[in-house]
């Protein structure tokens, strides 16, 4: 894709951020400032000053990639060739606001990106392309961003390419499909009534960030890291096994081994420090 064929870039307002909340520039807008092109950061995309500057613009086709904003139809039949949007999911699966974690959560094991028109409705619009990759087993929610990141860059470039030469044409989706929303507080606990198998895809799925979380002494434990272990924990789910070379836990199928944590206030270490730092009695549990 040329760089003469963008006549605007269009990203969120700057946020305060760091220790001292001082104004930063989305990345967006540094890499479009480094090029020379125009950058537009409206508060709200749908007001009207905003169409206003789009009006002028004239674009034939609007690229909207993690935007953050949902578009209105009136900014949706502005450009002539339509709005392309990119998600990380092979639609329609997991549409919503967090496609990447709640496909490993649910233990997917294929996850990609899918170029689609934008219409008034959530992650709905026709399928222009679609790029499938394996998810590994213990592949974190942050390291499949990664790759679909870079996928996704190339696969926005060739459907831009070849949509306007008229070579790609949109598919319809099906109606239905599966959703994935926000993630909230209350999907970051770790249920210890569930199998090591299942707990084990909800902490990859929710690392780095938010995390998944336990409790232990009545403080606030980040799991990062897991690893489903054979046999049976023939104990209470939560419980700390009686191991000091491994921080093995029981769950109501199969035990799972914590790699790396991070206690409230302390800094993230392997789960054998935990253990040589913490000395469980023999039946704690992580709650």
């Amino acid at each position: 894709m040329k760089r003469e064929w963008v006549v605007g870039v269009i990203t969120q307002p700057d946020r305060p951020a760091g220790r001292g909340l001082r104004l930063r520039p989305p990345p967006v807008k540094v890499v479009a400032a480094e090029l020379g092109l125009e950058v537009f950061q409206p508060g709200s995309i749908n007001r009207p000053e905003s169409l206003q500057y789009l009006r002028a613009l004239a674009p034939d086709l609007l690229v909207v990639a993690a935007f953050g904003q949902l578009l209105k139809k009136t900014v949706l039949e502005l450009p002539k060739r339509g709005c392309i949007n990119i998600h990380a999911s092979l639609l329609p699966k997991y549409r919503g606001a967090a496609p990447i974690q709640w496909a490993i959560i649910r233990g997917e094991r294929w996850s990609g990106v899918t170029t689609f028109l934008l219409d008034e409705g959530m992650d709905t619009g026709p399928i222009l392309l679609q790029r499938a990759v394996r998810v590994g087993e213990n592949e974190t929610a942050g390291e499949l961003e990664e790759r679909l990141a870079r996928l996704g860059a190339e696969l926005i470039v060739e459907t831009v390419e070849g949509y306007l030469r008229g070579e790609i044409r949109p598919k319809p989706q099906p109606k239905e499909g599966t959703l994935a929303p926000k993630i909230r507080e209350e999907d970051t606990r770790i249920p210890w009534s569930k199998t090591a198998r299942q707990i084990h895809n909800l902490v990859r799925g929710l690392s780095p960030t938010p995390g998944a979380y336990t409790t232990f002494r009545g403080k606030r434990i980040k799991v990062y890291r897991t690893r489903p272990s054979g046999g049976e924990g023939g104990a209470e789910p939560g419980t700390i096994l009686g191991a000091r070379k491994k921080l093995l836990v029981a769950t109501s199928e199969g035990v799972l081994e914590i790699l790396v944590l991070k206690p409230e206030g302390k800094r993230e270490m392997r789960g054998v420090d935990f253990l040589n730092g913490y000395r469980p009695s023999p039946g704690e549990r992580f709650v």
